[in-house]
């Protein structure tokens, strides 16, 4: 059994090519395995993708969505049984086609603490702006009187989270870890999820319909998958139910946001701040109006990029791997 792995670049400073590799390498105690690890420069494109898997029977690491999902791409590789992302999300792919081709497909819900935990400084910066006060603080001549007598003055609103409304659109594996945070921050908590969650854990979330965790929130989370059903979800219609002043964080993908009708809503005061960690195009194709107010923070889809989550992501795809042969798949999208 032939089995690839696709390892991206260490994008981040503190691990290596070699200790990511290491955990991968795990995969040859599974008896039958013929173990290959790549190291594309970058993410590859779909042409590129045919010489990294050729002929192999699993392939760990490729991005799902249609451009590689799709039957005239598979035809390439028919020994192609078992395909595992290593992310939480995917896009959009021919689900009956791979069940006729008998391909297994899994995803690997590795970083909700670590993107929740990113969506929540994204909050506290928004409600804050530690980072800009921190700034002046340091750059300011304190010697001089004039400056001493703005010693302590706060250069944006301070914004305080406790018993205000916080909504999560999807209440996924991070939804509910940032659900946590807004409750332990006392905060109201309220959510909009496609299918209602059962179980007591559940409990301290109230779980509303879409149109009432717009009309309630204070702040609204968005943690949902990107698909046709969720394509544009915050859009004009979406934003006027919204309260005045609402803070927007989107960690999930940038397609669930129209950009233009998010930038009115900043510009009326409809939202009082946005935090984005991704956007429509990633990376962005020229200059965009999000980037000229300082109401937005951007970064670049980085919320998910902790040492523990990488590792992380490599164990537990491993692990499904394992309960795929064991005839328990786990995990599986398709």
């Amino acid at each position: 059994m032939k089995v690839t792995v696709i390892q991206e670049a260490i994008i981040q400073p503190d691990l290596t090519k070699e200790e990511l590799s290491s955990y991968w390498i795990k995969l040859i105690e599974i008896p039958g395995v013929e173990l290959e690890i790549k190291y594309p420069s970058g993410y590859p494109q779909p042409e590129e993708l045919h010489e990294l898997i050729g002929d192999s029977d699993v392939v760990f690491g490729i991005w799902i969505n249609d451009k590689v999902i799709n039957e005239e791409f598979l035809s390439h590789h028919p020994n192609l049984k078992y395909i595992a992302t290593l992310g939480h999300g995917f896009g959009q792919f021919d689900v009956e086609m791979t069940r006729r081709l008998g391909i297994t497909i899994t995803n690997t819900i590795y970083g909700a603490q670590t993107i929740a935990e990113y969506a929540w400084a994204m909050l506290m910066e928004v409600c804050h702006h530690v980072s800009q006060h921190s700034v002046a603080y340091k750059k300011t001549d304190w010697t001089k009187l004039e400056n001493q007598m703005d010693y302590g003055r706060v250069q944006t609103p301070q914004i305080e989270l406790y018993g205000k409304t916080c909504g999560i659109f999807g209440l996924g594996a991070i939804g509910y870890a940032f659900a946590r945070m807004a409750y332990g921050f006392g905060m109201n908590v309220i959510s909009y999820s496609r299918h209602k969650k059962e179980g007591s854990k559940y409990d301290f979330i109230r779980q509303v319909d879409f149109d009432t965790m717009l009309k309630e929130s204070d702040v609204i989370s968005i943690h949902a998958p990107f698909t046709t059903e969720t394509a544009d979800t915050f859009n004009k219609e979406a934003f006027d139910k919204m309260k005045d002043g609402v803070i927007l964080i989107n960690t999930a993908r940038g397609g669930l946001i129209v950009e233009e009708d998010l930038q009115a809503a900043l510009d009326s005061g409809k939202v009082f701040g946005a935090g984005l960690d991704v956007m429509r195009s990633e990376p962005p194709v020229g200059d965009h109006s999000l980037f000229h107010t300082d109401k937005t923070l951007i970064t670049a889809h980085i919320a998910w990029l902790t040492k523990e989550s990488r590792i992380r992501a490599c164990t537990m795809a491993i692990d499904n791997f394992k309960a795929y042969l064991a005839g328990k798949p786990v995990s599986v999208i398709n």
